[in-house]
């Protein structure tokens, strides 16, 4: 029996034979995955106590940047929480891609309060993306948000010229007065939360919220295309694409992204998504039997 684990930045959710658990406790900036598993089991087990006593634990998880760590110490953690003898350490890239796409070649694109992308072709795996909000992320919730924010902030001030929009995300930019902190992991959940609103405005045709749809739809595709060449995927090439995360459900991002994909890649088609990164990391445990680096380590107790 197989415990999924799925470590996100607005959440996680885990799934064993018998049930499933969402928590609120997110991975947030500078946290370590570790601390936060700790807190999220630590939950689970005392709601569900014995039932998730699983052999083989699945970890997907945010964060990582594409590199995953020593599973060691994950392997002992879910050893510690439910005698696992088997742990599988997973970038969140190639767990939404094994959800999406399976064993079929193309590209998973997850856009949640983060952006990864993997692609696979042939049996090689590449990853795009996935640097964190600092250094990347371009197009995620947090990108939407935050320029967003800064946009309607400037026009506070008197520094932008968009009345439209601050008067749209009037409870954003009071959420925004009561942080006590403008750097912390309160701000960065703000941006976060604020990208929801930020599509809804495109959908009214605010002009400044369409731009920045837009422009986050032309970094998306640029990473799903980065993703494929570094796959060793060609331009012209029939591939398969798919989108995972909560900010790509949005009808009208999801179509400015096709769009923007398919000027790069003419022979991409956008595929309904098979499952999602717990399913992904639950066939992984069956697929991919031995490390995958940079993207999945495996634990054995000895």
């Amino acid at each position: 029996m197989v415990l999924a684990v799925d470590l996100g930045q607005s959440g996680a959710r885990l799934r064993w034979t018998t049930g499933e658990h969402s928590s609120q406790r997110a991975k947030r900036a500078a946290e370590s995955p570790l601390d936060v598993l700790r807190d999220i089991f630590t939950e689970v087990v005392t709601l569900h106590g014995n039932a998730l006593q699983n052999e083989v634990v699945a970890m997907s998880l945010t964060g990582i940047y594409g590199n995953v760590p020593d599973p060691e110490p994950y392997g002992e953690l879910a050893r510690e929480f439910f005698g696992a003898s088997e742990v599988a350490v997973i970038d969140d890239g190639l767990a939404g891609f094994m959800g999406a796409l399976g064993s079929e070649d193309g590209v998973a694109l997850s856009v949640g309060g983060g952006v990864v992308a993997v692609a696979g072709r042939r049996g090689k795996f590449a990853h795009a993306d996935g640097l964190g909000h600092i250094f990347g992320d371009e197009g995620s919730g947090f990108w939407l948000g935050k320029h967003g924010l800064e946009r309607v902030l400037a026009t506070r001030q008197g520094r932008e010229n968009d009345a439209v929009l601050l008067d749209f995300l009037s409870s954003e930019v009071a959420q925004f007065d009561d942080l006590v902190s403008k750097t912390g992991a309160e701000a960065q959940t703000l941006c976060i939360s604020t990208a929801k609103k930020i599509l809804e405005a495109a959908e009214s045709n605010i002009s400044s919220a369409v731009m920045i749809r837009d422009r986050g739809a032309e970094q998306l595709a640029k990473t799903v295309a980065a993703a494929w060449t570094n796959a060793g995927g060609l331009r012209n090439e029939s591939l398969s694409f798919a989108f995972l995360g909560g900010v790509s459900r949005n009808r009208g991002y999801e179509e400015s992204i096709r769009r923007r994909v398919s000027s790069l890649l003419p022979q991409a088609h956008l595929i309904p998504t098979r499952g999602n990164h717990l399913d992904g990391a639950i066939a992984i445990t069956t697929l991919m039997k031995s490390d995958l680096l940079p993207l999945l380590r495996w634990w054995r107790a000895p």
